[in-house]
């Protein structure tokens, strides 16, 4: 059986690089193969045409001809951009430490083709925004929804520049997401060495200190160092101003749920987060 391994989406975006970045990192965190993917969506470089039913040129076979070949070498060049950008990011991973490194250079949809990788998957990397989204600041790329709503392996999307991960902060809110979360974050290596925060947003009652605490101490068992908070507040700014304020490196959260406080994760908070930060979040399912 294949292992399961760390995968990263390049797709020529300005977030290529920092996605690569945090995939060569999360493969030596874990120990894990690292595959770079690259997808020529359908929707932007179509294969040949099939252009014989169009009203008006069934009888210019000549123009036809021209534009199934114009149709073949655009393929091709799109191919051989792709197949660049690989080489390229392969080496970048080399560089960074990882041992063998392996790309993939499919045709079809990205969305699809994730999901048809997803049992081989252990860790998806992924840019906020395509390549289309270049121009569109820091809106999320529709790819991303679509991906983060159906794949169920965690998810980290890269925001802003690469800065290796000394601290992650769990948005903790006691829901079977999170407490699956505090398991993950004390079991796996891909957070060894790392200060762990639990941030949890409500009111500070004995309610929401126990479980809190009992998550803190079970992280503190498996050896980190941690700090956990109880803030009031809207949950969106909350996350963000205690993001900010220590400096944290990586952002761990549910990316949707039917809580009373993860309720808000589900549509504009998750989306507002992602459009405001500059550090990368791990998405839990």
């Amino acid at each position: 059986m294949t292992e399961p391994n760390v995968l990263a989406c390049i797709d020529g975006s300005l977030s290529s690089e920092a996605v690569c970045d945090y995939a060569a990192w999360a493969s030596l965190q874990l120990g894990a193969p690292l595959t770079l993917l690259h997808v020529l969506d359908r929707t932007a470089y179509p294969g040949v045409s099939d252009l014989s039913g169009n009203i008006g040129l069934g009888s210019r076979e000549h123009l036809l001809n021209e534009l199934a070949a114009l149709d073949e070498k655009r393929g091709k060049l799109m191919r051989e951009q792709g197949r660049l950008m690989l080489e390229a990011v392969i080496e970048r991973a080399r560089a960074a430490g990882v041992v063998d490194p392996q790309s993939r250079q499919r045709h079809g949809e990205l969305v699809e083709t994730v999901l048809e990788l997803e049992t081989e998957t252990r860790l998806l990397v992924i840019g906020r925004q395509g390549e289309e989204g270049d121009t569109l600041g820091q809106q999320v790329g529709s790819h991303l929804e679509s991906i983060i709503r159906t794949m169920h392996r965690p998810i980290l999307v890269a925001a802003g520049d690469y800065r290796k991960p000394q601290s992650v902060m769990l948005a903790f809110d006691n829901s079977a997401t999170t407490r699956k979360g505090v398991e993950m974050l004390a079991d796996s290596p891909l957070f060894s060495g790392m200060s762990i925060h639990l941030v949890m947003v409500g009111a500070d009652t004995n309610d929401s200190r126990e479980p809190l605490n009992a998550a803190q101490q079970r992280l503190e068992r498996a050896g980190f160092s941690v700090v956990s908070a109880i803030r009031a507040g809207e949950v969106e700014s909350v996350l963000l101003g205690y993001q900010r304020d220590n400096n944290i490196d990586m952002i761990v959260m549910g990316a949707y749920g039917h809580s009373r406080i993860r309720q808000f994760f589900v549509g504009s908070t998750t989306t507002h987060i992602l459009q405001k930060t500059n550090r990368p979040l791990l998405l839990l399912r």
